[in-house]
């Protein structure tokens, strides 16, 4: 036996075989690929802001000087931060890198080895993915067909898990979570995380309900709104108790300076960032009615940053990769209970015109045979 195949035979036994998380590729090996400028690609794949971070973020990026000085481990200047801006002590705050990092905690957290998430399919798949990755399950419940929760299947499998979560706007239907519909999951008992990574798309919040329900958690981030994501800075909102755990148990470092430094800035740039959400929200009135005029296109209402679109009689892996032959980058989905979609962000109205134009090219081109094969599955 090999040394290499000795050390891997020393390897926790689930993770041997963990599938990995299907993450978006970088327009830059598209662009490398197709032999394109990078700037020729329209990235629409991954719900990022088109608009990018503000100014403000940028130059305060660019004036750091303290960038080999470890951040603060209590995070106070940014938890304070996001504290003004939702309106809560810095108490109720703990931030991450990214939400991942707080979705990771609070898994581990609640959800020991063998122990079970609640997660409502079709979601955010890195939910089943963390848990698996900490040696837990996820505890599926399909969600009924116009994407709200089945909350008599939710209650019945509730004793069977640990830790519930939920998300508003879901990411890939981009519907609402519906106060019944929390009620209902919050009198379980169990703890209920609110992913609200799209709620400035929304408008609409449950964070003010932190205060009066001990076990509602409520994740946020600068990730989409902010335009930040290549920094990976997020926050939580939960009762001071769990929050002192987190900020505990959680890595020492993980908000690097140079995110601290654009969430501040961001945060002092509120005005412009805002108008850059409602221009993404009014292009996604745009897009949604030029997709819906192409024919075999049918497009669910959403609330947030992106569009899902059921393709009618062809498949939506086909459809994927002949956009990328163009230049276009969408996310595709092909699992049960989401056959032949893709999940479209919303960029800026030049992206969206280039999008359409090459999505009525590739459907007139897909040949027909695979429409009734497709049909029939």
């Amino acid at each position: 036996m090999s040394a290499a195949k000795r050390l891997v035979d020393r390897l926790q036994p689930y993770l041997r075989e963990a599938p990995p998380y299907a993450a978006v590729q970088p327009p830059e090996e598209l662009a490398r690929r197709l032999g394109l400028p990078v700037e020729r690609i329209v990235k629409l794949d991954a719900n990022e802001n088109p608009y990018g971070p503000s100014p403000k973020a940028l130059a305060a990026l660019g004036s750091g000087r303290a960038y080999h000085v470890y951040p603060d481990p209590e995070q106070r200047r940014v938890r304070a931060a996001f504290a003004r801006y939702v309106g809560y002590d810095i108490d109720w705050i703990a931030a991450g890198a990214g939400s991942d990092e707080l979705i990771d905690l609070l898994i581990r957290l609640f959800a020991g080895p063998g122990e079970a998430i609640l997660n409502f399919l079709p979601t955010f798949s890195f939910y089943p993915f963390l848990a698996g990755v900490l040696g837990a399950r996820a505890l599926d419940v399909p969600r009924r067909d116009d994407y709200s929760l089945d909350i008599e299947a939710a209650v019945t499998a509730a004793p069977r898990a640990r830790i519930v979560f939920a998300v508003s706007p879901n990411n890939p239907t981009g519907t609402l979570l519906t106060r019944p519909e929390l009620d209902a999951l919050l009198d379980t008992g169990l703890p209920v995380v609110v992913d609200e990574a799209y709620a400035e798309f929304a408008g609409e919040s449950y964070v003010d309900l932190v205060r009066q329900r001990p076990n509602l958690v409520v994740l946020r981030t600068l990730s989409k709104w902010a335009g930040l994501a290549g920094l990976r800075l997020g926050y939580m909102v939960a009762d001071p108790a769990l929050v002192e755990v987190v900020l505990r148990v959680k890595q020492p470092y993980s908000i690097n300076a140079a995110a601290e430094a654009a969430a501040l800035a961001s945060f002092d740039d509120l005005a412009l960032l805002r108008q850059r959400v409602q221009a993404i929200v009014q292009e996604r009135g745009r897009m949604a009615k030029l997709l819906s005029d192409i024919p075999g296109v049918d497009v669910t209402p959403s609330r947030a940053n992106f569009l899902l679109c059921r393709l009618e009689g062809v498949e939506a892996r086909s459809v994927h990769e002949r956009l990328l032959e163009r230049g276009v980058m969408v996310r595709y989905f092909d699992t049960p209970l989401l056959r032949n979609h893709v999940r479209i962000s919303v960029g800026r109205p030049d992206q969206t015109d280039i999008l359409v134009a090459a999505l009525r090219e590739v459907l007139t081109e897909l040949p027909a045979k695979a429409v009734r094969k497709v049909r029939s599955s």
